[in-house]
């Protein structure tokens, strides 16, 4: 007699840019267990902080009850001949938008020579130039094909690049969520924020999470899913990055001719 699999309801949100913010766990867990992020907080503080292994990156957790603040933010020191970037979410921004981001840390970096076109997710989807722009915008701005989500470019008063915002609205109603991304930001971290918001796969939340504006603007649908892939998801996901992380250490220069063998630290 073959055993029955347990079912749970769950509804798939599409464009997933609507789908609401989600489990914060879907990125601090990974970064913790698959990357070695350490953390830190003040438990009278409500806020998460996580720290690379290398100490050059953090990401910062702080709710802030003005919904115009960013309550994400991912900041890079300066290192070598890359400059230090920072990039903000809102707290309505979906945590699988933000995952694509962190999980950045977890695959190996394109060469520094390599240039990469952030927009090219987007064009593959079929967004396209919007009609409009306001003073601080240059013309390379993209807009989603059903007019719900945009980038764009915001520009210097030199007309230098100087870095993105990401907007999800609905006609004449306030932002449901903004990203900023620092023009410093490298090319690859940046096309993998906006292939995540260019993707068309649907996002999957809890039936009573599903934000009303899913229902009136997006597409949803309500189905039977395995109750285990559900409880599991988190960590086939977390195993998945551990692999791809191990699979790729971070490269050593060689050491001089002659050169002593140097001593390990701590």
């Amino acid at each position: 007699m073959s055993a029955v699999t347990e079912s749970i309801e769950q509804t798939f949100i599409s464009p997933g840019y609507l789908a609401g913010s989600g489990d914060p766990a879907w990125v601090t867990v990974p970064l913790r267990r698959a990357s070695g992020w350490s953390t830190a907080g003040d438990p009278l503080v409500p806020r998460v902080i996580l720290t690379s292994p290398d100490q050059l990156a953090q990401l910062r957790i702080a709710p802030d009850p003005d919904p115009a603040e960013p309550w994400w933010s991912l900041r890079h020191a300066h290192h070598g001949d890359q400059r230090a970037w920072e990039i903000t979410f809102d707290a309505q921004t979906p945590v699988e938008i933000i995952a694509a981001v962190t999980d950045t840390f977890t695959a190996p970096a394109p060469p520094p020579t390599a240039s990469v076109d952030p927009y090219g997710p987007l064009r593959a989807a079929g967004w396209h130039a919007p009609r409009h722009h306001d003073g601080l915008t240059s013309p390379k701005g993209m807009s989603s094909p059903n007019g719900l989500a945009r980038v764009d470019r915001i520009v210097d008063e030199s007309g230098r690049s100087a870095g993105w915002v990401v907007e999800t609205s609905v006609h004449h109603l306030p932002a449901i969520w903004r990203a900023y991304v620092d023009g410093n930001t490298p090319s690859h971290v940046t096309s993998a924020l906006f292939g995540a918001l260019a993707d068309t796969a649907p996002l999957v939340r809890h039936p009573h999470r599903v934000p009303s504006l899913a229902v009136t603007h997006g597409s949803t649908s309500t189905r039977q899913v395995s109750a285990e892939s559900v409880a599991f998801a988190l960590r086939d996901r977390t195993t998945a990055l551990a692999q791809r992380n191990s699979a790729w250490p971070p490269s050593a220069p060689p050491a001089p001719p002659h050169a002593p063998t140097p001593r390990r630290t701590r």
